[in-house]
């Protein structure tokens, strides 16, 4: 089961960083299939430096170690490690800016380009639209100039 797997693995992963069974409280989205292990501690603040570095490296790490456990599977479970809250922050803008930008893609009824940005910051752009029936999105551009056009369709 994926439950347990990913459970035993990112906890294991969490405690060799020195976070314990009461510093991390686990939840999952069954509309994204996201494990969320969040972590609530005041010794957070070395995932911060450089503008939270290490919390991306951690969770670059985590999304490896799921995909290694589920290789052959095509809907693998994705993971999130939050640090007091952060990446629900992040996720939260990103959401709210994709909205803004879809907004004004259906009030000028064309195409909007938003700036760059890494492939999960995409991922949450494209899912959260997806459920929008006037609006597609797609990726354009490569490496570090690929970027999520919104367009606007007219509700097809």
């Amino acid at each position: 089961m994926h439950n347990e797997k990913v459970h035993t693995h990112i906890k294991g992963l969490l405690e060799k960083l020195g976070y314990g069974e009461k510093d991390v409280e686990i939840s999952y989205d069954e509309k994204t299939n996201t494990y969320w292990f969040a972590i609530t501690s005041p010794h957070t603040r070395l995932l911060f430096n450089r503008d939270g570095e290490a919390l991306q490296a951690l969770n670059h790490v985590a999304t490896k170690l799921v995909e290694q456990l589920f290789h052959e599977e095509q809907n693998r479970p994705r993971v999130v490690v939050d640090a007091n809250g952060h990446e629900k922050k992040k996720i939260d803008n990103l959401r709210a800016v994709a909205h803004m930008m879809a907004e004004r893609a259906r009030y000028f009824k064309s195409s909007i380009e938003v700036e760059p940005m890494a492939p999960h910051e995409r991922r949450i752009v494209h899912e959260f639209l997806s459920e929008m029936s006037d609006i597609t999105t797609e990726s354009k551009g490569e490496g570090k100039n690929r970027h999520v056009v919104i367009k606007y369709t007219g509700g097809i």
